[in-house]
């Protein structure tokens, strides 16, 4: 008995509801046996030739900051530039690849933050690729010496492209020999699609704390690649954390500390909840998350004055199992770049780097 491949095929139901399902075939002795090994968890969901999806996600939230909320854009002070890559469930051949890019600087004269974010998402590998391109602009409000808010929002542009030729239906399949028939279904619309999208968001901080939301989507484009009309579901996004400094005010007071944090995040019907910590001592961080019924997260990162480099591993805990999935993989890193004039009076929020 052995696994020698995975195949991604598609079903057809009598209310036209399409789903995309991740298959195991499985040989034992000579007869073929087909096993669901996983429903795309976030993929695709058709009902009346409709298909609606969640967003791609990140778990080093906070080295793809305005990804996650574009009021964060110019938190840092200075111009800054993240990367990021993700590989979740790289031992299925329908894995999620990925890939993002932004940048993002405080500027005096408009008294907030402005952004540019790239992000390039694959689906089973190539069948549903989506890319997008944005910009972003925060303002920064400061309520007092203590306390101030940033106020943000993003324009973007979103291409989506589902390849239908890499998709296998159930009318191809023999129950002994597997995928040998031509599919009676044919492509409905070019499986092409471009729309504009909006998002806004806000952070309110302190010294040591920080807690903000974020609402993406708010004009729910239609984001169909087939016949039929798809609107892409808004997200909602709550987050806080803190930073505890620890020890003594003394040598390592400011070097050493505690980030406990909290996201929730909300997409038509689907809920996400992480919690976790980042301890950090000096240049060096460490952090444990957990997402709620699916994921046990280790992070490791270093941090200099210009550079900053991220790991972490999401260990699947679900029903799906981490020897099927294989986890996660992602690695992130950012570049600090030097300031022509650092802002007066200008607070940075305290948030992980990780």
């Amino acid at each position: 008995m052995y696994y020698n491949k995975y195949a991604i095929f598609v079903t057809l139901e009598t209310k036209f509801t399409l789903r995309l399902f991740v298959h195991k075939l499985k040989f034992v002795k000579k007869r073929h046996i087909f096993l669901v090994a996983i429903i795309f968890g976030s993929l695709i969901s058709t009902r009346n030739n409709v298909v609606r999806s969640q967003d791609p996600t990140f778990t080093q939230f906070f080295s793809n900051p305005i990804y996650l909320n574009p009021a964060l854009a110019g938190s840092s002070g200075c111009p800054r530039v993240s990367l990021n890559y993700r590989n979740e469930w790289p031992q299925l051949t329908g894995n999620y690849v990925t890939y993002s890019a932004a940048f993002d600087t405080y500027s005096k004269g408009i008294q907030g933050g402005i952004g540019l974010i790239a992000m390039h998402d694959q689906q089973g590998q190539g069948t549903i690729t989506t890319s997008m391109l944005g910009g972003i602009y925060s303002y920064n409000l400061k309520v007092n010496r203590k306390f101030s808010f940033m106020f943000g929002a993003r324009a973007a542009w979103f291409q989506k492209f589902l390849d239908w030729d890499k998709l296998t239906f159930g009318d191809m399949i023999d129950p002994r020999r597997g995928f040998i028939y031509q599919t009676g279904d044919v492509p409905r619309g070019n499986g092409r699609r471009g729309f504009f999208d909006a998002s806004a968001g806000f952070v309110g901080f302190g010294k040591n704390f920080y807690f903000g939301g974020a609402v993406h989507h708010l004009n729910r484009p239609d984001e169909s690649m087939i016949l039929g009309e798809s609107r892409l579901p808004m997200r909602f996004t709550g987050h806080a954390g803190a930073d505890i400094k620890l020890g003594n005010r003394g040598k390592y007071y400011s070097t050493t500390s505690i980030m406990p944090n909290i996201i929730y995040q909300y997409q038509n019907g689907f809920q996400e909840l992480n919690i976790g910590t980042y301890v950090k001592y000096g240049n060096f961080t460490v952090g444990a998350w957990y997402r709620n019924r699916d994921a046990f997260i280790l992070c490791f990162g270093i941090t200099t004055d210009k550079f900053k480099l991220g790991y972490s591993y999401d260990i699947t805990v679900s029903k799906l199992g981490n020897g099927i999935s294989g986890g996660s993989h992602e690695v992130s890193m950012g570049f600090n770049l030097k300031c022509r004039r650092k802002p007066k009076n200008f607070r940075k929020i305290s948030c992980p780097s990780f």
